[in-house]
């Protein structure tokens, strides 16, 4: 069988007259939308707005939770009491869930942005924490994490369904986590070059890490960060050369019909 794969993104990233990334075009590229829901990015009129489209486009509505921290952009760790984090997650979840509902959508699936992503991939008690959050509002929405991370063992823990996620523009560190983006080189800009790496993670689980050592990557989705200088034609570059390869792409969830 031909390999699958879905393309996400983090999607609603705007806040009042700032904006960020343009939405419209990533929603004509990826199958699921990490939409932001207001602690790190987003307000409530951006989050219908990127909920409408994505129900418009038949592309899945995924909650993008982070930590209360709008001046940091939710890429400052922070340190927050477990009870206070699984309580400021089913915040996040059930407003998004709720404007999705209104648009003829849903949440089908939650993703931690930032520096929660980071703490949770390699902290049991901060994937715990978000674990235990989605499996509260909704056992069935799958958690979605980096492959190998402490957040796919959480979401097993938990009994809720686990999506291995890798990243078409972040460097990889020899022990496959993320590069941190304040050292350089962490954030990948040349379409051809991601498209490429795209197709060897798909086809062969594999990914170069900056240290030009191979590292095995099993991913279920792909993400690519609608804030990227160039996500659109980052994005554009990917599809065309994973369909090239003969990769399907579709979302691992399906949204509403």
């Amino acid at each position: 069988m031909s390999p699958v794969i879905d393309l996400n993104s983090d999607l609603g990233e705007g806040f009042g007259r700032w904006t960020l990334g343009d939405d419209e075009a990533m929603l004509e590229l990826v199958t699921s939308a990490n939409v932001a829901c207001g602690f790190h990015a987003g307000d409530p009129s951006i989050l219908r707005r990127v909920c409408a489209r994505a129900a418009e486009r038949g592309v899945s509505i995924g909650a993008q939770v982070g930590y209360r921290d709008l001046a940091g952009f939710g890429r400052r760790h922070m340190d927050v009491d477990p009870a206070e984090l699984v309580n400021e997650l089913l915040y996040q979840i059930g407003a998004l869930d709720g404007i999705a509902r209104v648009e003829g959508s849903r949440v089908t699936y939650v993703k931690p942005h930032g520096a929660l992503y980071n703490d949770a991939a390699s902290n049991a008690v901060t994937a715990a924490a978000v674990a235990e959050a989605i499996a509260l509002y909704d056992r069935s929405l799958p958690l979605v994490g980096l492959a190998g991370s402490e957040l796919l063992v959480a979401a097993k823990g938990a009994g809720l369904p686990g999506v291995a996620e890798a990243f078409a523009d972040r460097a990889y560190t020899a022990q496959g986590l993320l590069v941190s983006r304040r050292e350089e080189g962490a954030v990948l800009h040349d379409p051809a070059t991601i498209a490429a790496r795209c197709v060897r993670l798909v086809t062969e689980g594999t990914v170069v890490a900056i240290d030009g050592s191979t590292v095995s990557v099993a991913a279920q989705s792909i993400c690519v960060h609608g804030d990227t200088e160039g996500a659109v034609a980052i994005t554009v570059a990917v599809r065309e050369a994973l369909e090239a390869a003969g990769v399907g792409i579709q979302p691992f969830t399906s949204p509403p019909s």
